[in-house]
């Protein structure tokens, strides 16, 4: 891979440590992948924040990084951490916390923004064809389908050395040769809800690998229908991006059909549990919009939360403070609008947690491995339904 002069300045560390080790990662992917040369980004999205799912020696790399002066050189979002300061935090040892704050201000000292949120372009929209390294995986494939940006699936760490550097090698997602559709999806059936969106993306993850499908028959669509389809097919597939809305010539391509019976076949298996009243109802994988937040108020308003289950509602700060008056609503009916957290990432199994009821396709694949957790996996309603009385 071709290096600029400036940039082997930085591979020879002319410009300190952290340059040096963030262009080294950068120039061993790009070699892996048969980049030719590295390109500016307007962006930076980095996972492996929680503590739960990064541990020590990661934490303790990261550490040296912001000790050597590492500068994030693009606006440089983060993902969710494993608490939220309000409520969850308070129930965890302060051992955990503190484990967990320190990752934070090792981030923070690089000069990356505090946002917690799987959500990034909530805050920021991308604009059109421009290049991001990005490392949420839903994020990456939503932003690659319905914002036009253009960012592979990057790593936490490959994020983070692109972030400090400003670029990212030229390969994959960032060339246009590679973002042509490979395949025909067929929707046989009509979606009715986000739920069925998300089971679509698990069901054609385990089927199409890395091919860039063309969705055709979707119906009903919003962008948070979207977003969850997104989240699923990044969830058990490669496949990076996906069209629905595509209108020029698709060639002889191979074609797949998807019908009823293959989306409730996939709710039926990521559901691993009948009881009736689970312990947590969770809505927020990815973080909820400004718009389901809404419904939500709209849906919990005059009503109570059953006792013996919670309701926890995931959000970025940026939302919630635009939707107070809704976060009011669902607090007064006893649900938890929480911040800065994903339950995927949390510590569930310790506050007690053995059952979680949610609407993310994402959450129902994850829950059982990452929460040790059994799973009910429904719409919206009926999961609010089955948390709220009267």
């Amino acid at each position: 891979m071709h290096l600029t002069k400036e940039e082997e300045r930085i591979y020879n560390g002319e410009c300190g440590w952290a340059n040096q080790i963030c262009m080294k990662i950068l120039a061993r992917l790009g070699e892996l992948f048969n980049a030719t040369k590295l390109i500016p980004i307007e962006s930076a999205h980095v996972s492996g924040v929680s503590y739960k799912t990064l541990g020590d020696a990661p934490a303790e790399f990261l550490q040296t990084l912001a000790d050597a002066h590492g500068k994030a050189k693009v606006k440089t979002t983060l993902n969710p951490q494993s608490f939220d300061t309000e409520y969850l935090g308070r129930k965890l040892p302060e051992s955990l916390r503190k484990k967990q704050l320190n990752i934070l201000k090792q981030f923070e000292k690089m000069g990356l923004t505090m946002s917690l949120t799987c959500t990034p372009y909530y805050l920021e929209k991308p604009k059109p064809d421009s290049h991001l390294a990005w490392a949420e995986s839903s994020a990456v494939v939503y932003v690659n389908s319905v914002l036009g940006a253009w960012t592979n699936r990057e790593g936490g760490p490959s994020a983070l050395a692109a972030a400090i550097i400003g670029k990212t090698p030229d390969y994959g997602m960032h060339k246009a040769e590679n973002r042509k559709p490979r395949i025909l999806v067929d929707i046989k059936t009509t979606l009715q809800n986000e739920t069925e969106f998300g089971a679509l993306g698990i069901h054609l993850g385990k089927i199409l690998e890395d091919k860039i499908p063309i969705i055709q028959g979707l119906n009903n669509i919003s962008d948070e229908k979207l977003k969850q389809l997104a989240a699923a097919l990044a969830t058990t597939g490669m496949t990076n991006m996906f069209y629905y809305d595509y209108h020029q010539e698709r060639g002889n391509i191979e074609k797949i059909t998807v019908e009823a019976k293959d989306l409730k076949s996939t709710i039926e298996i990521l559901s691993t549990t009948e009881k009736t009243l689970p312990d947590l109802i969770f809505i927020g994988c990815p973080h909820c919009s400004s718009n389901e937040i809404r419904r939500i108020a709209r849906l919990m308003v005059n009503k109570k939360v059953k006792a013996g289950t919670q309701v926890w509602v995931c959000t970025s700060r940026y939302v919630k403070e635009r939707v107070r008056d809704c976060i009011e609503k669902i607090e007064k009916s006893g649900g938890h609008v929480l911040t800065d957290v994903c339950t995927v990432v949390s510590w569930t199994k310790m506050l007690g947690i053995n059952t979680i009821m949610t609407n993310s396709a994402k959450t129902a694949f994850y829950a059982p491995t990452l929460n040790n957790a059994e799973t009910l996996l429904a719409p919206l309603k009926q999961c609010l339904k089955t948390a709220l009385e009267g």
